[in-house]
């Protein structure tokens, strides 16, 4: 079973630059998304873990935490520390966190 984190562990983790993976859709993803999140659509997903780092944490998001805990699952079966955040990308911008639109994964 995959380990979920908070908005607030979340935050600090992305604070402290951590791996964050986006596994929604493009179009969700372009339309605005955490900062520093790569996106990684779940559908893909298993044919990139190994473009996900071993030895790092790994926060998975999605829209609402449903996608990611089910990529976090998958991806710790792989190896990987991955979490879940609970809330996702839905939940970071409803608490006035910062969402980044378009391709980049940072703001300009």
């Amino acid at each position: 079973m995959a380990r979920e984190v908070d908005l607030e562990a979340f935050a600090a983790a992305l604070a402290a630059s951590s791996v964050v993976v986006d596994v929604r859709e493009p179009g969700e993803y372009l339309a605005g998304h955490v900062p520093g999140a790569q996106l990684m659509p779940l559908s893909v997903l298993a044919g990139r873990i190994g473009e996900l780092p071993a030895g790092r944490p790994v926060y998975v998001v999605c829209a609402s935490g449903n996608r990611s805990l089910t990529a976090a699952d998958r991806t710790s079966r792989a190896g990987i520390d991955a979490y879940s955040v609970a809330g996702g990308t839905s939940g970071w911008a409803r608490t006035g966190r910062p969402l980044v639109t378009g391709h980049h994964a940072t703001a300009a």
